[in-house]
């Protein structure tokens, strides 16, 4: 099935139903339906064909909700942008994967006009919010058009997007996922979090990251209401629309989790609808689990691992959730996990290796980019499969389930060992006073590399000292941070994910 069928079905069987709930407005399917078909016929019009790429470079607005459905209907590729990306970058997504359009708001034209110069293959712009845009197509003014979406003729192994990774090991890769593969993720997500058309979700994840973009395709695939909200910075008036719209679901990253643990005066039951908390875009510490199911305990907390390269891999059942916190579950309904060592043969449970995904939601490859993708998509166990190669390292207990250890990449090496960050992360969550945590390692001519830990404090009288002396308690010497600094925040990719490869970048400016 294409992507775009999940809205066709559930409009015909919901039509009247509110589908979108942004600020004060709110579109039902037929509305979503009936606009994205108008944008499509407009796209169409003006020259948008069959497997052409797209830039939607806006913020969690209905327009980049109706622009996402109106591409995928006009048979194109949908490329979506945070709109906190600056106009360099923007240059380099729009000449890399030869966007044919940009649709954006007026407050982002500048920059996007900035990433057109020298973008031969950029023959549109829509723009919506703005009567005076130059040679821009008013983007309002495409919802006037009758609403024929053209009959491209795509097929489900057709390109549906095209989403760029952070660039944390170079330049940004732009992931291909067919319709088939977001379709396959997105049914998987669907059957193990029993998502159904009851459901409220309510997320102040961007649309353009991936963990945000299956909020929208789920919550259609299944027939349920997305609240967009464009950020999480005022928690206590999120959580009030959550209280009014009685949302049942809740999409977390762990800075949002932070936050909320240390909100106060909740009451005893600050959400009582909420029935289902999720987080993905990285491992929530152990206490901010337990604080969780404080705060929220009529919530089921699935605690999941996945990458932009497939969508997701793995999720924790939440019965399992007091017998092994700190796992990240088991395989994703429909796919398939196993461990490799150096040499890409399988481990024994405990052992640790390089986490390797088998299944229909696995990427199609890195846009143009043939050395990257066969590093990362290599043959399975029958010749004619690639499977990916995640770059994670993971080990797998005796039951099953998978534990997170580190990315390669970041493993420090100091005093000769091999020392994952996430685990003394893990103790100075559990530190009284600290509310944030990244870890590092910088060069150091006798360790080799010298563990620097970051701390946001919660309480005003921590001091470093109390940080080293907890985490000699509890940590191995070698693990013990040599030295700890304090910040008032951590430095975070768009979607809100702690970022070492920054922090890194911005210690060595200084």
């Amino acid at each position: 099935m294409r992507v775009e069928e999940f809205l066709r079905e559930s409009a015909r069987k919901y039509p009247a139903k509110t589908v979108l709930v942004a600020g004060a407005r709110r579109l039902s399917y037929s509305e979503l339906n009936d606009r994205s078909d108008r944008l499509a016929s407009a796209l169409y019009d003006q020259g948008i064909a069959r497997d052409d790429r797209v830039l939607v470079f806006m913020d969690n607005c209905p327009e980049a909700v109706i622009a996402i459905f109106a591409v995928l209907k006009a048979g194109a590729v949908v490329v979506p942008v945070n709109a906190s990306v600056k106009a360099d970058r923007l240059g380099f997504l729009v000449r890399n994967c030869r966007a044919r359009a940009v649709l954006t708001l007026a407050r982002l034209k500048a920059a996007a006009d900035e990433a057109a110069r020298g973008a031969p293959d950029l023959g549109l712009m829509v723009v919506s919010g703005n009567a005076a845009m130059g040679e821009a197509v008013s983007f309002e003014t495409c919802l006037e058009v009758a609403a024929t979406p053209p009959a491209h003729g795509g097929i489900d192994i057709d390109l549906a997007m095209l989403i760029y990774t952070s660039g944390s090991t170079g330049e940004p890769k732009g992931v291909m996922m067919s319709h088939r593969n977001v379709e396959a993720a997105a049914s998987s997500i669907v059957t193990y979090l029993d998502a159904g058309p009851e459901d409220v979700v309510l997320s102040a994840l961007p649309l353009a990251f991936n963990y945000g973009f299956y909020q929208l395709i789920v919550t259609v695939r299944s027939g349920g209401t997305l609240i967009l909200e464009k950020s999480f910075a005022y928690p206590y008036a999120v959580m009030e629309v959550m209280r009014a719209e009685r949302a049942t679901i809740l999409p977390l990253v762990p800075t949002m989790a932070a936050m909320l643990i240390q909100m106060k005066d909740l009451g005893q039951q600050p959400l009582p609808d909420l029935r289902t908390i999720t987080s993905a875009a990285a491992p929530l510490p152990l206490d901010h689990i337990s604080r969780l199911r404080v705060l929220f305990p009529a919530a089921r907390i699935f605690s999941m691992y996945g990458q932009t390269e497939c969508a997701r891999c793995t999720y924790l059942p939440p019965d399992e959730l007091s017998i092994r916190p700190e796992s990240v579950g088991i395989a994703i309904p429909g796919t398939e996990l196993f461990i490799v060592d150096d040499d890409g043969v399988a481990t024994e449970p405990g052992v640790t290796g390089e986490l390797v995904v088998r299944g229909p939601h696995v990427m199609q490859g890195y846009w143009e980019n043939a050395d990257a993708t066969s590093h990362a998509l290599r043959p399975g166990r029958h010749s004619w499969e690639k499977v990916l190669f995640t770059g994670d390292l993971f080990r797998q207990d005796k039951q099953g389930f998978f534990h997170f250890i580190a990315r390669k990449d970041d493993i420090i090496k100091s005093r000769g060992e091999k020392v994952p960050p996430l685990q003394i992360e893990a103790v100075l969550h559990d530190c009284p006073g600290v509310a944030e945590a990244l870890v590092v390692g910088i060069a150091d001519p006798v360790l080799g590399q010298a563990i620097h830990a970051l701390v946001v404090p919660s309480d005003p009288a921590l001091t470093q000292r109390d940080v080293m002396r907890f985490c000699a308690r509890r940590l191995e010497d070698f693990m013990v941070p040599k030295t700890v600094e304090f910040r008032s925040s951590l430095p975070k990719t768009d979607s809100g994910k702690p970022s070492r490869r920054l922090a890194l970048a911005a210690m060595e400016e200084k």
